[in-house]
């Protein structure tokens, strides 16, 4: 038998293989199918900060509606319940999830303001959560600020919520940095214990009908583990003792040894799980092990970062070498 225990966020974990955050973990059910599935974490739905600031406004313009109205006609006060919503909601979530499961289970934060991801870091942390995930999802739509101050300001985040929190922090990056592997280290400086290997940008749509821009959700396809199969490879060596885990295209466990082999301790996955199901969770562990078996790896570390780019016979295939070698390997249109 293989031994495919990993440790992530300083956590144990009896394989690698991390149920990321969707609507599966979000309903206890389903959280439980996951786990007795073989999911080794699980990370909870993203808290958004918006989605407590209009739970704030929704009770503020409730309690302000009869503000004018007699004390005596108790009917006049609106009934609204705190239980499943916003913060409340997720507090409650992930107690119910402590009680459920017996893996760590990973709190996701995705704020606006460093008052906001502070806040709600702690509050998850206090009520349990064995890590936060920073989910640092946002467009920097704004044409007066540059590249450093988006920056800048996530480092702040990270260094706010980190000294406000005791638990072990991850950070979910975007893609899109301009030096991924530089905010990487820089993060880790600022208190990031993992990083998290990329987040993924849902793009919006045009009705054509009605000229309205909708929002569109398509899950992931396994071709979209090559961007994080690079970006591991490349920083796997330059921070060691960092935390790495791998998301977005992974759909069996044959993607889960890539993204071992690159680099990562963790490899989390949603969309592939949305499509089959929880129990599906088993099959891809079965592939890994099966392959870890005929490779001849009898531990998950052994694999782990052999094919990064240090270990890897050529290092330029990561780099601007892979680009020029990947055109001209195109075969050529035949007449």
């Amino acid at each position: 038998m293989t031994d495919l225990t990993t440790m992530y966020l300083g956590l144990r974990l009896r394989t690698p293989l991390i149920a990321s955050a969707s609507p599966l973990t979000g309903r206890i059910d389903t959280l439980i199918e996951l786990v007795e599935a073989g999911a080794s974490a699980v990370v909870l739905p993203s808290l958004f900060e918006e989605e407590v600031e209009a739970e704030a406004w929704r009770l503020h313009h409730l309690l302000d509606t009869h503000t004018d109205s007699f004390a005596e006609a108790s009917g006049f006060f609106p009934d609204f319940d705190f239980g499943d919503s916003g913060v409340h909601g997720h507090v409650k979530l992930l107690g119910a999830a402590k009680d459920a499961v017996h893996v760590p289970v990973i709190a996701s934060v995705n704020g606006v303001t460093p008052g906001g991801w502070t806040r709600y870091a702690e509050t998850l942390a206090d009520a349990g959560a064995d890590a936060i995930e920073l989910n640092l999802y946002a467009v920097a739509a704004d044409a007066h600020r540059s590249g450093v101050q988006v920056e800048e300001d996530y480092l702040k985040v990270i260094e706010l919520v980190r000294s406000r929190v005791d638990v072990p922090l991850a950070v979910k990056l975007s893609p899109f940095f301009s030096a991924t592997a530089h905010f990487a280290r820089r993060a880790a400086t600022a208190g990031a214990d993992a990083v998290v290997l990329f987040n993924r940008f849902y793009q919006p749509d045009i009705d054509l009908s009605t000229r309205e821009v909708r929002p569109k959700i398509e899950l992931s396809q396994p071709a979209e583990l090559r961007l994080p199969l690079r970006w591991l490879a490349i920083i796997r060596a330059q921070l060691p003792g960092v935390g790495l885990a791998a998301t977005t295209g992974v759909h069996s466990g044959f993607d889960a040894a890539k993204a071992i082999l690159a680099g990562a301790d963790a490899v989390m996955m949603a969309s592939v799980l949305l499509r089959h199901g929880p129990r599906y969770l088993a099959r891809i562990e079965s592939e890994l092990e099966a392959w870890l078996i005929q490779q001849d790896f009898q531990t998950v570390g052994q694999a782990r970062g052999s094919v990064s780019r240090p270990g890897t016979a050529d290092p330029t295939a990561y780099e601007r070498a892979n680009y020029l070698r990947t055109l001209a390997s195109y075969p050529r249109p035949t007449r």
